[in-house]
């Protein structure tokens, strides 16, 4: 069994503990899908999709690989040593298998998620639209960047460099089966297991993509801060339960008129 797939069924066996628990935290998954959230919920969701440090870290940290060439130092470092891997064809294989594993464990968190009985396959439905408008609009997103940034390979294969499809799609896809989770009934340590299983799902991905020659570092962290925006977007725009307003306007009558109260949730 290849590391790849000894990961995924690591993963599997991990969301296979939280399915055999009690009921979901909040609303069940899915259940809240909308197709029109509305401008306001769209520009809050773009704040909270543009501020979550999955997003700002992998894209300030390839920022900084700009300033001295770290960015190329770093790249013919790790396409001569391949520290982790050995050769470039096994760091292929397995960021092409950490890739698909992804997305099984997405899917297997969407389906094992906790959902009403009568309305079972509708939930799954709602939830997996998002999910597969979220994984089109990440591939699509990364195919137009790469046409219009044209950066060559590490090795010159060809200019689709920029940014990492890998580490993209499976960024999304990771974020996606955390947002999942958040609908079990986990202890705070299993939360916590999870989600740096699924860090080091990404991380491993976007590594094996150096050393196999196809990227440059701030090739896979650009697709990481790409993927992760994109599925924090979507879910907090489309999936995730409706809130109040935070802004609210009340009128209360009084004997000699009324008042009018504004207030701000923050």
């Amino acid at each position: 069994m290849t590391a790849a797939w000894r990961f995924l069924a690591l993963g599997l066996a991990l969301l296979w503990l939280p399915a055999c628990a009690g009921a979901p935290e909040r609303a069940f998954w899915g259940a809240d899908a909308r197709a029109l959230p509305g401008w306001e919920r769209l520009g809050e969701a773009a704040l909270t999709a543009a501020t979550d440090p999955f997003t700002w870290l992998p894209a300030a940290g390839a920022a900084a690989l700009q300033i001295g060439g770290a960015d190329e130092d770093v790249a013919d470092w790790a396409n001569e040593e391949r520290p982790l891997f050995g050769s470039r064809d096994t760091a292929d294989d397995v960021s092409d298998g950490l890739r698909i594993g992804s997305y099984v464990l997405y899917g297997a968190a969407g389906l094992a998620a906790p959902a009403p009985e009568d309305a079972w396959l509708e939930t799954k439905a709602k939830g997996f639209a998002v999910g597969a408008g979220t994984l089109l609009a990440t591939r699509g997103a990364t195919d137009g960047l790469k046409a219009v940034t044209d950066r060559e390979r590490p090795l010159d294969q060809d200019d689709e460099s920029f940014p990492s499809g890998h580490a993209s799609m499976t960024a999304a896809a990771a974020r996606l089966t955390s947002d999942s989770l958040t609908y079990y009934d986990l202890s705070r340590p299993a939360e916590i297991g999870s989600d740096i299983a699924l860090a080091g799902l990404v991380l491993t991905t976007s590594w094996a993509r150096l050393e196999a020659g196809e990227h440059h570092p701030a090739d896979v962290l650009a697709g990481m801060a790409l993927g992760n925006f994109l599925a924090v977007f979507a879910t907090e725009a489309f999936l995730a339960p409706a809130t109040e307003d935070r802004l609210a306007l009340g009128v209360r009558p009084e004997d000699d008129g009324m008042v009018v109260q504004l207030g701000w949730r923050f």
